[in-house]
C-alpha cells in the first residue's frame, strides 16, 4: 500500500507544509501540487470544490508524490467515506465540538473493527494500491476541527478518542465564538492562549496539531510553538494577491 507520507514527516519529528485548494480545477491543484507543499487539502466546506470535481483534483495531485486531504464540508460519515474512497489519505472535519462528535467522525474513517466504514474504495484502490483495504485504518489520517467554546469545553474528551490522529485549529470560527471575529493570524490574548492551549494540549497525547494561517511569518510562529501541520493561506488567495502585486507594479510604472 502506498505510504502516507504526511505519517512519515510526522514520525521523525518533522513539520507538514499544507497547501490550499478553493480553485475546483485540475489544472490548479496540479500547479499546487508542483510547487513544493508536502500535502493539499480540497476545501469543500468553505470553498468551490464539491464531488464533482474532487476526482480530477485528485488526479492532477497524484501526478506527484503530494498526499491528498479534502476538508469534509461537515460531520457527515456519507461525505467522509465518499472521499475516502476517492482516494483523499486524509480528512479535517468541522465542528468537532465534543467527544461524541470526534468518535463520529473517526468511526466514519476506520473499517470495522475500529470504526463503520463502509466498503467500496473505488478510486483508493488504485491510488492506494490492491492491499488498500487492509492498510486503510493506519494509513488515513483523521484531523479534527478545534473551533467553538464546546470542543473547547470538551478538549480532553475530544483528544481522548482512539483513533484521533490530530487536531485542526480554525482561527476564525474560533475567534468568533470567542467574541473577536473572524480572522486569521491572531493575536487577541484570550486567542493566544486558546491556540496554546490546543496545540499543547495535543502534543502531550501524542496527537498532531495543525492551524490556517494568512502568512508565512505567523506560520512560522506557529511551529515554533509546537504545531506540525502548517497551512498558509490559499491557491486563491495565493493567486489574488500574486496578480494584484504585479498589476501594482505595473500601474506605478506606466506613464500618467
Amino acid at each position: 500500500m502506498r505510504e502516507n507520507r504526511v505519517r512519515s514527516i510526522w514520525r521523525g519529528g518533522g513539520v507538514v507544509l499544507n497547501g490550499w485548494l478553493h480553485v475546483p480545477s485540475s489544472f490548479s491543484a496540479e500547479v499546487m501540487a508542483h510547487a513544493g507543499w508536502d500535502s493539499l487539502t480540497i476545501d469543500l466546506q468553505h470553498g468551490p470544490p464539491d464531488m464533482g470535481s474532487v476526482i480530477p483534483m485528485l488526479q492532477a495531485i497524484s501526478t506527484t508524490d503530494v498526499v491528498p486531504f479534502a476538508r469534509a464540508n461537515w460531520n457527515d460519515p456519507g461525505t467522509i467515506m465518499k472521499l475516502l474512497d476517492a482516494g483523499c489519505y486524509g480528512v479535517i472535519c468541522p465542528m468537532i465540538e465534543g467527544r461524541e462528535d470526534a468518535e463520529a467522525f473517526v468511526g466514519a474513517c476506520r473499517y470495522p473493527p475500529d470504526g463503520y466504514r463502509s466498503y467500496g474504495p473505488f478510486r483508493a484502490n488504485l491510488y492506494g494500491g490492491p492491499d488498500y483495504a487492509g492498510g486503510a485504518n493506519d494509513a488515513v489520517v483523521t484531523m479534527a476541527m478545534i473551533e467553538t467554546k464546546e470542543a473547547l469545553e470538551d478538549l480532553d474528551g475530544i483528544l481522548d478518542v482512539p483513533g484521533l490522529d490530530a487536531v485542526f485549529v480554525g482561527p476564525s470560527d474560533l475567534g468568533q465564538a470567542l467574541g473577536h471575529g473572524p480572522g486569521m493570524d491572531r493575536e487577541e490574548p484570550e486567542m493566544v492562549e486558546a491556540i496554546g492551549r490546543i496545540v499543547g494540549s495535543a502534543r502531550k497525547k501524542g496527537l498532531a496539531a495543525g492551524i490556517f494561517t494568512g502568512s508565512t511569518e505567523y506560520a512560522g510562529r506557529m511551529i515554533d510553538e509546537g504545531f506540525n501541520f502548517v497551512n498558509v493561506s490559499s491557491d486563491a488567495r495565493l493567486m489574488a494577491d500574486g496578480a494584484a502585486a504585479a498589476a501594482s507594479v505595473l500601474r506605478d510604472r506606466r506613464p500618467s
